[in-house]
């Protein structure tokens, strides 16, 4: 009996500097993502409003206007009524009513609910400008946040996790399951992102108390989200291998998270990440879950749930392709007659043929596989 050659140090040191592309380009591309998205925030045609009907009301919007250039977009309202209306549906972030006389003071009229940045920023330039009439800026809140949640943050931080839940899964299902059916895969993914959903919800709700309404709904939001992102992940494990990491970090970390408005909504972004808001999954469910929970399910709501339901199907779309893609191999006619086999070369001449340094396929994924996990 002839033992197996055991790799050189030159071929392992080989493989290890290989892998460490996959950590490095994970570095280079969360630094790229979250510092482009991230940083300096500021406004870029944030919607703005003037409450008034009177001259000095729209000499007042022009002049903000002008001096503001494309960071806000500036309207006139004839009442509060129509402000408080267009803020509630998520259309503007704030108005402004000026002072009526001497001895009242300029309010200005938020939803917090909607973006706690916007409202940080909305407040800061019209407290300058409340100061032009020598009076103090009064805030009115429509959406009071709960003081489990007073930033707003707390959704975000239920994206993250549902997130991590999601696309940590596809190591096992598609690294330790790659030997499975793809309609089991499939049903892992519905049986994982439901187990998901249901840990997000129990978070939301009973735990940490920062949503004390709509938990089914928040539950079945959650389930789509969930879903998309298991499934999607396995697909491209099937074809992306050892890069599969990569790949679902890009999609479900580095454009995700940064584009989902949980931190900063797009009027505080630049372009790119303001347009990859409209569409992108993660933004799906924020912001439904937002106008679903403070807003009544306006505001938009219905397209946010579209955008989950699509990126759902890209999901099973995607896995059908591959069960077809895996089955037209499998079935591949392999034109081994029995002579052949007693002509095939013994075993052993085969490994003396491996290259010095390559190790069994089943080995390389199951380290692929933990440091996915990991």
């Amino acid at each position: 009996m002839s033992a197996t050659a055991a790799p050189s140090e030159r071929a392992v040191l080989r493989r290890v500097l290989t892998h460490l592309l996959l950590p490095l380009l994970m570095c280079l591309g969360m630094g790229l993502a979250y510092e482009s998205a991230f940083h300096a925030p500021s406004p870029h045609h944030m919607k703005v409003a003037v409450i008034g009907t009177t001259p000095q009301a729209d000499v007042l919007a022009q002049t903000i206007k002008d001096q503001a250039g494309d960071a806000l977009d500036v309207t006139t309202l004839p009442s509060t009524d129509a402000a408080k209306a267009q803020i509630m549906n998520r259309s503007l972030v704030a108005a402004y009513q000026p002072s009526a006389t001497g001895s009242a003071s300029p309010q200005l009229y938020v939803a917090t609910a909607n973006s706690g940045t916007d409202v940080e920023v909305a407040t800061k330039i019209f407290t300058t400008v409340a100061s032009l009439q020598h009076q103090p800026l009064a805030t009115v809140d429509l959406t009071p946040m709960p003081t489990q949640d007073p930033t707003n943050q707390a959704l975000f931080f239920l994206l993250v996790a549902i997130s991590i839940g999601s696309y940590g899964s596809v190591a096992v299902i598609g690294g330790a399951g790659a030997a499975l059916q793809v309609r089991t895969q499939a049903a892992l993914c519905v049986g994982v992102s439901f187990t998901v959903a249901v840990i997000g919800t129990v978070l939301a709700g009973p735990v940490f108390d920062f949503v004390h309404h709509d938990l089914a709904r928040l539950f079945a939001l959650a389930w789509v989200y969930s879903f998309a992102v298991a499934g999607i992940g396995t697909v491209l494990h099937h074809f992306l291998g050892l890069w599969t990491t990569l790949g679902t970090m890009l999609l479900f970390v580095m454009l995700n998270f940064t584009s989902s408005g949980g931190v900063f909504r797009p009027d505080l972004q630049n372009g790119f990440f303001g347009s990859l808001h409209s569409f992108w999954i993660g933004s799906g469910f924020v912001e439904g879950a937002r106008s679903m929970i403070y807003f009544d399910g306006r505001g938009g709501f219905a397209t946010d749930v579209w955008i989950l339901i699509i990126w759902a199907l890209v999901a099973v779309v995607g896995l059908g392709v591959t069960g077809l893609v895996k089955s037209r191999k499998s079935q591949a006619p392999t034109l081994v007659t029995a002579s052949n086999v007693s002509a095939a070369v013994p075993a052993q001449a085969v490994r003396s043929n491996v290259p010095e340094g390559d190790v069994p396929e089943g080995d390389v994924r199951e380290e692929e596989e933990e440091a996915v996990s990991v």
